[in-house]
């Protein structure tokens, strides 16, 4: 065992590898696995211990979960996402599972899919005419946004919710990654990036808040997820969440998987319009699925290629990385991490691996058929995390992204618009830079 290993070329003095990093994330992160196992970059002054491999990776997000802590990212997002699961740590962060994942239970994904996400994907697709150019990236941020609202606030009061959501998530999403690996001198600048994220995020703790306290006032099931979150309890002490935890927790779900799920949307028109044969197939099996009516959470199981597209999109587009800090001393890949040191897992860089994805560049559905992806090693496709920290919407989001999909794809045929070069812009997720898209009536 040793206490080195191997540095990251390109590393500046006092930024450490935070411009290579911002500048061209993607470039940086595929090129990891070249240096090693294990591979130690700088944000600033600060090193970061960075697996390559799904062993390591597996290691640090599963079997030995229980030595982490959430890292420095993290805890730079503490402003925003207080003490929700993003966020939090140790015995709290597992009583907030207990309480929260009932939320995301199948049973209550299948009401919010009727409820929610069938009818607003009915109502966008219906929205459109023939010959338009859609703003895609834009309409599924949209969507996606609007199911996550209604599906957190069904009632009235969750309007001005709503609102205040479409306004602010946007703004704190733009400047989210300058503030997760800037050095933390740079976070307390009055620099506009700064004033605008703090603001936002603001406005949005303070509206939230208050709609949690007259939901709280109104009692009962509203058939939402803050009802659930109102009226669960933890099962071992029996005690609810304070709204200050649930208004972590519904921000820490609004900006993480509304975003996501967005991303994921606007990159699967993408590459199915890039790609006639993979259009094709697609169009082929949500025609016999649903014959021109909206898609329902029951059709799921028979939307298997769709599936396959959806998996294909999150291998290629996942979120960058996902930082843990050591609680005490361990070993990984060889290399002693002593106890408090910042530990890093790049899904991006596991999801691009040729040892796992053969020509990993190549956009292809097929990795995913049935039996195709059973010799992955655990660790090498994990677009939602893992172990006990794995997304609570690990189920809600692929159900919402086949859901919106094939409903559009019943009715339209979304066409890239000839001269628009769209290639992926790092913010707090792999969003397009821009995507329009020409409405093509089918049938």
């Amino acid at each position: 065992m040793t206490d080195k290993a191997a540095v990251l070329p390109g590393r500046w003095p006092l930024l450490g590898h935070t411009i290579p990093m911002l500048r061209d994330p993607l470039k940086l992160f595929t090129s990891l696995r070249d240096y090693g196992d294990v591979v130690r970059l700088y944000l600033g002054p600060l090193p970061v211990y960075l697996v390559t491999t799904p062993e390591l990776a597996w290691r640090v997000l599963a079997v030995d979960a229980d030595k982490f802590d959430k890292g420095i990212v993290f805890d730079k997002m503490r402003p925003l996402f207080g003490d929700g699961l993003a966020t939090s740590n140790g015995e709290f962060n597992r009583r907030q599972r207990r309480m929260v994942l009932p939320a995301f239970a199948r049973g209550r994904i299948a009401a919010y899919a009727e409820s929610t996400m069938t009818t607003m994907a009915a109502e966008l697709a219906d929205s459109w005419r023939s010959g338009q150019v859609i703003e895609v990236d834009r309409r599924m941020q949209d969507i996606a946004l609007g199911i996550a609202g209604r599906t957190l606030f069904s009632t009235e009061l969750g309007a001005d919710v709503l609102a205040e959501i479409q306004r602010s998530i946007p703004i704190m999403l733009k400047y989210v990654l300058v503030r997760a690996f800037s050095p933390k001198p740079v976070e307390k600048l009055p620099i506009p990036a700064n004033r605008r994220f703090d603001a936002a995020a603001a406005r949005l703790r303070q509206v939230i808040g208050a709609a949690i306290v007259s939901a709280r006032a109104e009692g009962g099931d509203q058939g939402d997820l803050l009802s659930m979150l109102l009226m669960a309890r933890d099962e071992e002490t029996g005690e609810r969440m304070s709204d200050e935890q649930i208004r972590d927790e519904v921000i820490t779900i609004l900006t993480t998987g509304a975003e996501t799920t967005a991303v994921a949307l606007a990159w699967f028109f993408h590459e199915i319009g890039a790609d006639p044969a993979i259009e094709a197939r697609f169009h082929a099996e949500v025609d016999e699925v649903l014959a021109c009516r909206p898609a329902r959470f029951e059709d799921l199981p028979k939307l298997r290629y769709t599936h396959q597209i959806i998996n294909e999109v999150v291998r290629r587009t996942p979120p960058l990385i996902l930082m843990r800090r050591a609680r005490e001393d361990v070993e990984l890949g060889g290399v002693r991490i002593p106890a408090g040191t910042e530990v890093a897992v790049s899904q991006h860089t596991l999801h691009q691996d040729p040892r796992w994805f053969g020509d990993p560049g190549r956009f292809d559905p097929d990795r995913w058929a049935p039996g195709a992806a059973e010799e992955l090693p655990k660790g090498a496709f994990i677009p939602f995390g893992a172990g006990a920290r794995l997304c609570p919407g690990h189920q809600f989001a692929p159900a919402e992204i086949a859901i919106v999909a094939a409903t559009i794809g019943a009715r339209w045929r979304l066409v890239p618009v000839p001269g628009k070069t769209v290639y992926p812009k790092i913010k707090a997720t792999m969003q397009p830079n821009q995507l329009p898209m020409t409405a093509v009536p089918r049938g």
